[in-house]
């Protein structure tokens, strides 16, 4: 039986169109998983803790797969012709780079000073911790996704992701570090262990070796096995990313349904937004200030903008499991960097002649 062109059987004619459906309404999906996770979070809690494998007594950890799945399929789909074209001219790679570990360096220090003339006793040190630890992660794959749908520039969006990816066991727990300064209370302590554990295991082995051994896949595989692997690895890789939101949202939506507190959810969005917002605004200033091309300024500003939240509530799981309010802004700036992301894709839509009729002249 002929595989589909992208991998799939042909006798899972549906799945293509499935995935399609799910891609293109990918914000309503992820909003219909937060619901799940509010309304029935029993299966996510129990999904979050450690499960016994019986092999070689290692503990089955759910988040950590799921996210591994996600950046295997990350890798699979890496196109490595088109990253050749980034050695031609890198600068537009060099620049992204840069800003994605930059930019979190001048947002959060003064997110944190505002936040200091708030009456929560510690400072908004919770909501401060929970923001550096997802603009400390590398760019999100559904940059890539975006910067697709934008016609933007795909391989540097492509390279972003993969070079932010293998950085990320050096600049991960070095924003830890630089920002850890800014907390008060014991979150001070509790993040210097997040940065050592991000250090020393977490970037590397759940971060890199997943994407790493998807584009060694694709790489060394047989046209025939490579394309097989691709048709059960890239579906599954979706659901399994929203799987992932479900498991991470259940820990903190459900218990705060049941113990509402207003205040916090209010400052979870204010601050998730403010960090968000400015970092796609930074972004795009600094694209222009560099006179990059459009489609490059589109691709730098998502990269600037779209981190792993889904990586960042994985290490707040396992690192702070006693601290999961802080989740709250990390799953709101998830969902507004799809928003964000949504607006650059429109704004560049309407602006390139290529993909706006409108601006198209008659021919």
């Amino acid at each position: 039986m002929c595989p589909h062109p992208s991998g799939i059987p042909a006798r899972f004619p549906s799945v293509p169109r499935l995935l399609a459906l799910l891609r293109r309404h990918l914000g309503r999906a992820v909003a219909v998983t937060y619901l799940a996770a509010a309304v029935l979070p029993g299966p996510g809690l129990w999904l979050r803790h450690p499960h016994a494998t019986g092999i070689a007594e290692l503990p089955l950890r759910t988040p950590q797969l799921l996210l591994a799945l996600v950046l295997f399929g990350a890798g699979l789909q890496v196109p490595l012709h088109e990253l050749r074209m980034l050695l031609r001219r890198p600068a537009a790679l060099l620049a992204g780079l840069a800003l994605h570990i930059l930019v979190p360096l001048l947002i959060v220090p003064g997110v944190a000073l505002a936040l200091r003339l708030s009456p929560d006793h510690d400072g908004g040190s919770g909501m401060v911790a929970a923001m550096i630890l997802v603009v400390a992660m590398p760019v999100a794959a559904g940059a890539t996704v975006w910067t697709a749908k934008g016609d933007g520039d795909q391989p540097t969006a492509v390279g972003l992701v993969l070079a932010s990816t293998l950085v990320s066991p050096l600049t991960v727990p070095l924003t830890l570090a630089v920002l850890c300064p800014l907390l008060q209370g014991d979150y001070a302590g509790r993040l210097a262990v997040a940065a050592h554990s991000a250090g020393d295991a977490f970037a590397l082995t759940s971060v890199v070796l997943p994407c790493a051994a998807g584009i060694l896949c694709r790489v060394v595989l047989p046209r025939h096995a490579r394309d097989r692997l691709i048709g059960v690895a890239v579906p599954a890789a979706l659901p399994g990313s929203l799987l992932l939101t479900y498991v991470n949202a259940s820990g903190v939506l459900g218990p705060f349904l049941r113990h509402p507190r207003p205040v916090l959810l209010l400052a979870a969005l204010g601050v998730a937004a403010t960090v968000c917002g400015l970092s796609f605004t930074l972004g795009r200033v600094a694209s222009r200030v560099l006179r990059l091309d459009a489609r490059a300024g589109a691709s730098v500003t998502l990269a600037c903008g779209m981190n792993n939240s889904s990586a960042s509530a994985v290490l707040i799981t396992t690192t702070l499991p006693d601290r999961p309010h802080i989740l709250l802004p990390v799953l709101a700036y998830g969902l507004l960097q799809k928003v964000a992301a949504g607006r650059v894709v429109r704004i560049g839509q309407e602006t390139n002649p290529a993909t706006n009729p409108a601006t198209t002249p008659a021919q």
